[in-house]
């Protein structure tokens, strides 16, 4: 029986965000796409699926088993069923009660025939392009991207190993292409493959920053657009950061001869760095040396950490796979306090829920099942901690608040290797614990010294040293974007980034404001639905005067943050967390080139593992040349005659089909124009009515075909398209290919149609511009917001980067 939100009891207290997020991407649907699963059957499925694992253990069972003779043991077996009913019961409570979610592949697709439930891969470059007997060459990572795309995960990659630009391959005497050209050819690989068959894949570019081709690789996203289905950052060295700090050079290595080429001042290298963020908001930078210390990278015999997750938070091994989950904060305050031994149960419950997904997992590729299996890595990480201080009254941007920070993540992350220490007991540790840094005692004393400390560290040292661990990293903060919105949360360690949304559906808008700020202002009495529309109209509160000091104090959002208040937030957090974090650097879009390497050079004092930054609209201006001294000119536009006729072209563009109609005057001249593209009322409709308003207006007040070609000619947008009249950049340049066409008489180089009965039933793209821009949603059609490092929907969960 197909179910319909309009019908749903809503016992969960979901809102309508989350009933939409859930209904449209998460609940099962069967072959005609009608949802067949409500949320709680659901959240039942994933929990039920996830304690099955629960019998590997209890019964000595192989984890090798087939899933299909897994699940029919456990229906004929009572003792079976009844173990995985018992932690069934316990996860179900879990997730429903929306005290931890897991990561979107696990609610997706637990208990489901792809039963594929990690988000993300890391993926080897070698310095070849394979035979056959390689599988970890250049076009092996093409064909493994195209598997782990079709199953729905993400990949990163380090280019590092690959040979510079124009080096010489002895094999062949012929000059190297370099990684950039490699990367070329993964985002035209992924540019085919729609991810889970909806939509792109997400990659992770890296290339460190002692590789010959650093500055190219810098620079290789400058034009909008291109190299769009990749996130790229700087794996920045220790080596070279003591650089920057002394000002001196550092060195360039051929990564094929480790010999060192070249030397470059490392202050020049970062300003072009910051340089290229403060544009359009890449690269990111990682500090490389930080992912492959004992606490984030406690195999280093089976190598060392080269990439990420295409977010940046999760460091890999190659071929390991990322296995994330989120408590929300916001639901462990009880009476202005924190909740400590409810927040130490759900660690716990959590832990062993993030390790069964691990053997419950259906891996793409028998090497990345090898080494996930091999070291178990989990994340838990936080979403709703802006919730949090604000339930506990504490401002984002206070000393308090990072003290906090601190505290908390402290907590989670040493009840979260207690958790892991405890199933090391009942389970073993992980596979690979042999050869890890946890054998050596010295290491481990180190790795957990905390003085200081109200935890017994010392005593959880004394415990891994003596039964293991079994996980080799257990905390990540990750985007929380769609699972943050059902469990109606505030996003990851991110503050919020509006107070209040218009939420647009084909039936109705609705006002949708923050509950606390909305509560607060009915309980202190300056609440009003007018106020409600004002703050749709400005993200920040801070010059409303009728709210008082300490309201405005309190709900600060993410652009009235300095960007060192974000960074020393992340930093708090970064301090007792095992891999990385993923959070943005918000700054204003007056900030200059050396704020933004002011943030690197803090990020790092602080400890942070990395750092993605994004200037306001940093995408989205679009500069103008005035020319002056020109005479002004002042033409009345002509009076539009009664009937009017004229053709209809269509032409492909990176948002989807684009229908333009050019009516000609009685000398057969253009005279006006109209353009359709995407949903009507959207953020496109709007561009291009704008558009064509003006061009028909100048055409109307005789301004020369010839002109107005030349003015909207070559201007590029975030996603450029091939179509029959070669590459489209970008609406406007797609107006003007068709005006050119249009008043070629005889030179028609693309379909003319009639249109019938004056409309077209128009394609509604799936693609998504560029992540650098807030353009609109391309599946729900409301704006976009940058937070944890992406881009996401906040009103139907869409995300570039999950």
């Amino acid at each position: 029986m197909a179910f319909t939100i309009e019908k749903y009891e809503n016992l969960l207290g979901l809102s309508q965000a989350a009933l939409t997020v859930l209904y449209n991407r998460y609940l099962a649907k069967n072959e005609h796409g009608e949802v067949i699963e409500s949320p709680e059957e659901l959240f039942w499925r994933v929990a039920w699926n996830i304690a099955c694992a629960e019998v590997f253990y209890k019964f000595n069972i192989s984890l090798d088993t087939p899933k299909s003779q897994l699940y029919a043991e456990i229906a004929e077996d009572p003792e079976k069923n009844k173990v995985v009913k018992e932690v069934a019961d316990k996860f179900y409570k879990l997730m429903s009660s929306f005290e931890f979610l897991p990561n979107s592949p696990t609610l997706m697709n637990a208990g489901r025939p792809l039963q594929q439930l990690s988000a993300c891969f890391v993926l080897p470059i070698e310095d070849s392009i394979g035979d056959e007997n390689s599988h970890s060459a250049i076009f092996d990572a093409v064909k493994w991207t195209a598997i782990i795309h079709k199953t729905g995960g993400g990949t990163g990659f380090s280019f590092s190993r690959c040979r510079p630009k124009g080096s010489i391959v002895r094999t062949t005497g012929r000059e190297a292409s370099g990684p950039i050209s490699w990367m070329k050819v993964l985002n035209a690989s992924t540019d085919s493959i729609k991810q889970g068959g909806a939509r792109r894949g997400a990659n992770m570019g890296i290339l460190r920053v002692d590789h010959p081709d650093i500055e190219e690789f810098i620079k290789c996203k400058d034009k909008e657009g291109e190299i769009s289905n990749f996130n790229i950052s700087v794996a920045a060295t220790s080596k070279f950061m003591e650089a920057v700090a002394t000002d001196s050079d550092y060195e360039l290595v051929e990564p094929h001869t480790k010999k060192v080429v070249g030397k470059k001042r490392a202050r020049a290298l970062l300003k072009v760095i910051a340089e290229q963020a403060w544009k359009n908001g890449e690269p990111g930078i990682i500090f490389i040396d930080r992912m492959n210390t004992p606490e984030t990278n406690p195999t280093p015999k089976l190598g060392q950490i080269e990439s990420t997750n295409p977010c940046g938070e999760q460091p890999l091994l190659p071929y390991e796979s990322c296995n994330l989950g989120s408590i929300n904060l916001g639901k462990f305050v009880e009476d202005g306090e924190i909740a400590w031994d409810k927040l130490k149960e759900t660690i716990f419950l959590a832990v062993r829920f993030l390790d069964n997904v691990i053997d419950m997992n259906e891996y793409p590729i028998k090497f990345i099942k090898a080494m996930t299996r091999g070291n178990r890595k989990i994340g838990l990480g936080v979403m709703g901690w802006a919730d949090m201080l604000v339930l506990l009254g504490i401002p984002y941007n206070s000393d308090a608040a990072y003290a906090l920070a601190e505290r908390v993540m402290e907590f989670i992350n040493y009840y979260a290797h207690l958790a892991s220490v405890e199933l090391a007991k009942e389970r073993g540790p992980f596979p690979n614990f042999k050869d890890s840094v946890f054998t050596d005692p010295e290491i481990l004393r180190k790795m957990y010294l905390r003085e200081g400390s109200k935890l017994d560290w010392d005593s959880l040292k004394e415990q891994i040293a003596h039964y293991g661990i079994r996980n080799a990293t257990c905390t990540t903060i990750a985007p929380t974007g769609t699972i943050a919105i059902i469990a109606n949360a505030s996003q990851g360690i991110e503050p919020y980034f509006a107070l209040a949304y218009q939420r647009k559906t084909p039936t109705f808008d609705l006002i949708e404001t923050n509950p606390y700020f909305e509560r607060i202002a009915k309980e202190r009495g300056f609440w009003s639905e007018e106020l409600a529309k004002s703050l749709l109209k400005t993200f920040s509160i801070q010059k409303l005067d009728l709210i008082p000091e300490d309201v405005k104090r309190l709900f600060v959002v993410a652009h009235d943050l300095k960007p060192e208040e974000h960074i020393r937030m992340q930093a708090a957090f970064q301090k007792y967390t095992d891999n990385s974090i993923s959070k943005t650097i918000n700054f204003p879009n007056s900030a200059t080139v050396e704020d933004v390497y002011s943030a690197y050079l803090l990020a790092w004092q602080l400890g942070c593992k990395g750092l993605t930054i994004y200037r306001d609209g940093s995408r989205q201006i679009q500069v103008i040349n005035v020319k002056k001294d020109e005479p002004k000119v002042t033409a009345a536009p002509r009076t539009r005659p009664e009937v009017i006729s004229g053709k209809t072209y269509k032409v492909k563009t990176g948002y989807g089909n684009l229908y333009v109609t050019i009516n000609d005057d009685e000398k057969g001249k253009p005279f006006e124009i109209f353009a359709t593209i995407g949903k009507s009322g959207g953020v496109l409709a709007a561009k291009c009515e704008a558009i064509c308003r003006m061009v028909s207006l100048a055409l109307r007040s005789n301004v020369s075909v010839e002109e107005i070609i030349e003015q909207l000619k070559g201007i590029r947008g975030p996603m450029p398209a091939v179509s029959k009249l070669g590459i489209i950049h970008s609406i406007p340049d797609a107006i003007s290919k068709i005006l050119t066409i249009h008043t070629q008489k005889g030179q028609t180089q693309i379909t003319e149609f009639e249109e019938k009965n004056g409309q077209q039933k128009l394609n509604k793209s799936k693609d998504f511009a560029d992540s650098g821009i807030l353009p609109e949603c391309p599946e729900c059609h409301n704006i976009l917001e940058i937070g944890e490092g992406c881009v996401v929907c906040p009103h139907c969960g869409y995300s570039k980067c999950s």
